[in-house]
């Protein structure tokens, strides 16, 4: 039987605190009647259960879990039985963590547990929207369709991602390449012209010592250079995990050439499609606009969120916050004050979706192309150090064989 967690005043007033274990929450506040106390509040004490020990690396993929999604709506949507359907994906399920969680959930449902709350025992794996989705397919009876909008919405993020990594892929190559370049250089290469250097009783331009030094460093003092940065990145991890290093850090992030406005449209994307689909199921506006906040990633964003939020809460709408944030074009603000003047703001907001999702798709078809004109700087300025670094001593040493 599920737990409950109780506040209440007994006939003298003073408060009472206590976990009780009853059949349902009527069942705690009779009780609690009978006994002349008066309840304050109550509330089921959620059990958490703990998808394994090393998380990180069991943890279960998005692929993994869209698939999931997929197999769970098209089950349902056929007629078949909940628990018969979570029994027939486990046996297909190949992760063994998702695999336990399924059978768990299994068996919470057939012990008479809700849907929902049995998937919230995993936060691990299902997040609050999944959650969410959830709890309004229960009231409204339409379980099937929210999990059809949630796989839709899983495939989608996927499939955006698995663009982002191939796009990225030449050029993490490419500085990869000149990174190993680099050290091969100063480690190899650069120590034998510095005997040669040490030779002639001249000063070393400032490419060829900087040189030097790095390769100092890292082969008599590494151990320092490693403190060092270690140090560096304990100092910046403490100022991110502050609120003002957190926000100062996210808005550097979206100030980033081309990834930057990326990363920017991906989320007033995700922003506008949740919402609109969160809204079409049933959940409050409000509570809508909680969890994009808390799952925007982005401190900044969540900041733009979190002022819609209270322009609504207030009964001014969505418009003004969005317009004054600067975040949104005057197409997407004209489109969600069109949505709020006929009452559609859950299909216009699948529009300002399908918008940014344009723009993302421009970004990423193009994005080799974008950032070639950095790497050509990059690899330009790079080679130019390292020839200037090698060639500058030699020539300076033939100039004196001149005279």
């Amino acid at each position: 039987m599920p737990s409950y967690t109780y506040k209440a005043r007994d006939k003298f007033g003073k408060l009472l605190t206590a976990t009780v274990t009853a059949a349902t929450e009527q069942a705690v506040s009779n009780q609690l009647k009978q006994s002349g106390a008066v309840l304050i509040s109550l509330e089921e004490k959620k059990e958490i259960k703990s998808v394994g020990k090393f998380y990180f690396f069991n943890r279960v993929k998005s692929a993994e879990l869209n698939m999931f999604t997929r197999l769970f709506y098209t089950l349902e949507k056929a007629g078949l039985p909940i628990i018969e359907a979570l029994n027939g994906i486990t046996e297909q399920t190949t992760s063994k963590v998702l695999k336990n969680a399924i059978g768990g959930i299994a068996k919470d449902i057939e012990s008479g547990t809700m849907i929902s709350a049995a998937f919230e025992k995993y936060p691990q794996i299902f997040h609050p929207l999944y959650i969410n989705m959830l709890k309004a397919g229960e009231a409204s009876g339409t379980i099937d369709e929210n999990l059809e909008r949630l796989a839709i919405l899983g495939e989608n993020e996927e499939r955006t991602n698995m663009r982002i990594k191939s796009a990225t892929r030449y050029p993490i190559i490419v500085i990869s390449t000149m990174v190993l370049a680099f050290i091969f250089l100063t480690n190899f290469i650069m120590p034998r012209f510095a005997k040669l250097y040490g030779q002639f009783k001249v000063q070393l331009p400032l490419p060829t010592r900087t040189l030097l030094a790095l390769n100092v460093i890292t082969t008599k003092y590494w151990w320092l250079a490693l403190i060092v940065m270690a140090v560096l990145f304990f100092v910046l991890k403490k100022i991110i995990s502050t609120k003002a290093g957190r926000y100062w850090w996210d808005g550097l992030k979206l100030k980033v050439p081309v990834f930057g406005p990326l990363v920017l449209r991906l989320s007033m994307s995700r922003f506008a499609r949740i919402t609109g689909t969160l809204m079409r199921s049933g959940i409050p506006i409000l509570s809508i606009l909680d969890l994009t906040k808390d799952s925007a990633g982005n401190a900044v964003i969540a900041k733009t969120i979190s002022e819609i939020r209270n322009s609504v809460n207030e009964g001014k709408g969505m418009v003004e916050p969005m317009k004054a944030s600067g975040m949104f074009p005057p197409v997407v603000v004209q489109l969600v004050a069109a949505g709020e003047e006929v009452g559609k703001i859950d299909e216009l907001l699948l529009h300002v979706a399908d918008y940014y999702d344009q723009q993302v798709d421009f970004t990423i078809n193009n994005l080799i192309t974008l950032i070639e004109p950095i790497l050509i700087f990059a690899l330009g300025c790079g080679v130019l150090f390292l020839a200037l670094a090698i060639f500058l001593p030699i020539w300076n040493m033939a100039s004196l064989f001149r005279r």
